[in-house]
C-alpha cells in the first residue's frame, strides 16, 4: 500500500521556527514574516532576558547556577504575541525596555545556560505555541522547542555586519559590540543544554548581503512553497 500523501498545515496552524545568533536579524525578520502572513509572534530571547532582569532585581547571585535554578520558577512571565506590538511582562510589570539594559545583556547568557531556566521557559514557550499560527524566534527553536515545525530557518551574518546592526540599534562602539557578540556566540554554542545549532531540516540564510525586506521575502517564499505542496 502506498504511503498517504503528506499534507502541509494551513498557515493558521503553521509554526515557523527562526534561529540564529545575536545580530543576525531574527527579531526584525520574524516580526516581518508574522505580519506578512497574519501570524502571531514570539520572541523567546525576551523571555530569557525577562527572567535575567528579575534575577538581577532580586539580588540573586548570577555566578551560582544552583542559586539561579532555585529561583527559576518564581517570576511570572507573560509574552504578548502581536508582531506589531510585542510585549513582555514580569509579575505584571512591563519590562520591554528594562530587559535591553547593558546589565541584562551581560548576564543573560549565564542565566540562559542553567538547565532549570531553560526547562521552565520551554514549558511556557510550548504553551504559547499551542496549536500554531506563530513565528517563533530564538536559538533552539528548530532543535528543541519546536523540532517538528514545518518551516525552520537559521539566520546568520558575518560578525562585522552583525555588530554594525546591533550598534545602530542600541548605540555603542562597533568594535566593542562585535567582541560582545562573539563572546555571546561562544557561550550559546558551547553550553551543554540546548546549544545554538543549525537544526536538522533548517534552511540557512546568510543575511549579510540582503536587506531586511529581502530576507523576509525569502522566508515568506519558503512558507508559500510549503502551501503549494499541500
Amino acid at each position: 500500500m502506498d504511503d498517504p500523501p503528506v499534507v502541509s498545515p494551513p498557515v493558521s496552524s503553521l509554526v515557523v521556527a527562526i534561529d540564529g545568533p545575536s545580530g543576525s536579524g531574527k527579531s526584525s525578520t520574524s516580526r516581518g514574516v508574522a505580519g506578512r502572513l497574519g501570524l502571531r509572534y514570539l520572541d523567546t530571547g525576551a523571555m530569557f532576558r525577562a527572567i535575567t532582569w528579575w534575577m538581577l532585581a532580586q539580588g540573586v547571585d548570577l555566578t551560582d547556577p544552583e542559586a539561579i535554578a532555585a529561583h527559576a520558577d518564581e517570576p511570572q512571565i507573560e509574552s504578548g504575541t502581536d508582531p506589531d506590538n510585542p510585549t513582555i511582562r514580569v509579575d505584571g510589570a512591563d519590562v520591554s525596555v528594562a530587559i535591553r539594559s547593558d546589565e541584562v545583556n551581560a548576564a543573560v547568557s549565564p542565566v540562559s545556560a542553567v538547565p532549570r531556566v531553560r526547562s521552565r521557559l520551554l514549558e511556557l514557550q510550548r504553551q504559547i505555541i499551542g496549536a500554531g499560527g506563530i513565528v517563533v524566534e530564538g536559538r533552539d527553536i528548530g532543535s528543541v522547542v519546536a523540532p517538528d515545525a514545518p518551516v525552520k530557518v537559521y539566520l546568520s551574518a558575518d560578525a562585522q555586519a552583525r555588530a554594525i546592526r546591533r550598534a545602530a540599534e542600541a548605540g555603542g562602539d562597533v568594535a566593542a559590540t562585535q567582541d560582545s557578540l562573539l563572546a555571546r556566540d561562544r557561550i550559546d554554542s558551547g553550553r551543554a543544554t540546548a546549544p545554538l545549532v543549525l537544526a536538522e531540516g533548517a534552511v540557512h540564510i546568510d543575511t549579510t548581503p540582503y536587506t531586511l525586506d529581502e530576507v523576509i521575502e525569502q522566508v515568506v517564499t519558503l512558507v508559500e512553497a510549503l502551501e503549494a505542496e499541500a
